[in-house]
């Protein structure tokens, strides 16, 4: 029981810096960042992981666009970071010699059906922390 709580503590500590983070991206920014946090854990649901992290990465890489790209980019390198801190158990999955420099949407093409719902999973209790935080630290709806 200890162990459940102390990775549970630790995605729960590290979704809150997350949505920190998204706080500091200023009024419009953080208003966008906090709906789309609220979004996405539907759209794992109904859409699968890897279609997911493919649209948020697509989001995240657009220069042009005036609409979401920080958002989406400081969400995606959030999933990136929490997958490869140590709190996260997981994290010696995303150590393996074969996705070195590699995207996470790469990566989640590249592992076992047993691997990805196991990340399926752990990607939505991140985000089950990180929409209550972000509810609760950055003001205003979309």
């Amino acid at each position: 029981m200890k162990t459940i709580n102390k990775f549970e503590n630790g995605r729960a500590a590290f979704a809150y810096q997350c949505a920190e983070e998204g706080k500091k991206l200023g009024e419009k920014k953080s208003k966008e960042y906090k709906s789309y946090v609220k979004k996405i854990p539907m759209l794992i649901k109904t859409n699968g992981l890897g279609a997911t992290l493919a649209f948020v990465f697509s989001k995240a890489k657009k220069k042009d666009s005036s609409k979401g790209d920080e958002a989406y980019k400081k969400i995606y390198e959030q999933i990136k970071q929490w997958f490869a801190d140590e709190r996260n158990s997981y994290s010696d999955w995303f150590k393996n010699e074969k996705f070195k420099n590699k995207e996470l949407a790469e990566i989640i093409c590249l592992i076992d059906c047993q691997q990805y719902r196991a990340i399926t999973k752990e990607t939505l209790a991140f985000f089950n922390w990180l929409r209550r935080f972000a509810e609760g630290l950055i003001e205003g709806e979309e």
